[in-house]
Protein backbone atom coordinates (compact mmCIF):
# COMPACT_ATOMS: atom_id res chain seq x y z
CA UNK A 1 0.00 0.00 0.00
CA UNK A 2 1.07 3.54 -0.56
CA UNK A 3 1.19 6.28 2.03
CA UNK A 4 -2.18 7.73 1.04
CA UNK A 5 -3.84 4.35 1.59
CA UNK A 6 -2.28 4.14 5.05
CA UNK A 7 -3.56 7.63 5.83
CA UNK A 8 -7.11 6.75 4.75
CA UNK A 9 -6.96 3.53 6.76
CA UNK A 10 -5.71 5.40 9.81
CA UNK A 11 -8.49 7.99 9.55
CA UNK A 12 -11.08 5.23 9.21
CA UNK A 13 -9.65 3.37 12.22
CA UNK A 14 -9.67 6.51 14.37
CA UNK A 15 -13.25 7.25 13.33
CA UNK A 16 -14.34 3.71 14.13
CA UNK A 17 -12.59 3.88 17.51
CA UNK A 18 -14.41 7.12 18.30
CA UNK A 19 -17.80 5.64 17.45
CA UNK A 20 -17.03 2.47 19.41
CA UNK A 21 -15.97 4.55 22.43
CA UNK A 22 -19.22 6.52 22.33
CA UNK A 23 -21.25 3.31 22.19
CA UNK A 24 -19.36 1.57 24.99
CA UNK A 25 -19.52 4.59 27.29
CA UNK A 26 -23.26 5.12 26.79
CA UNK A 27 -25.45 4.62 29.86
CA UNK A 28 -27.44 1.75 28.34
CA UNK A 29 -24.37 -0.27 27.37
CA UNK A 30 -22.61 0.42 30.67
CA UNK A 31 -25.57 -0.78 32.72
CA UNK A 32 -25.91 -3.88 30.54
CA UNK A 33 -22.22 -4.72 30.91
CA UNK A 34 -22.34 -4.15 34.67
CA UNK A 35 -25.34 -6.45 34.91
CA UNK A 36 -23.60 -9.17 32.91
CA UNK A 37 -20.44 -8.94 35.01
CA UNK A 38 -22.43 -9.01 38.26
CA UNK A 39 -24.35 -12.09 37.09
CA UNK A 40 -21.11 -13.78 36.05
CA UNK A 41 -19.48 -13.08 39.41
CA UNK A 42 -22.48 -14.36 41.33
CA UNK A 43 -22.85 -17.39 39.07
CA UNK A 44 -26.48 -16.76 38.13
CA UNK A 45 -27.06 -17.08 34.40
Amino acid sequence: MVTSEYAVGLIAAVGFAGVLYQVVTSDVVQSTLQSLVAKALHGSF
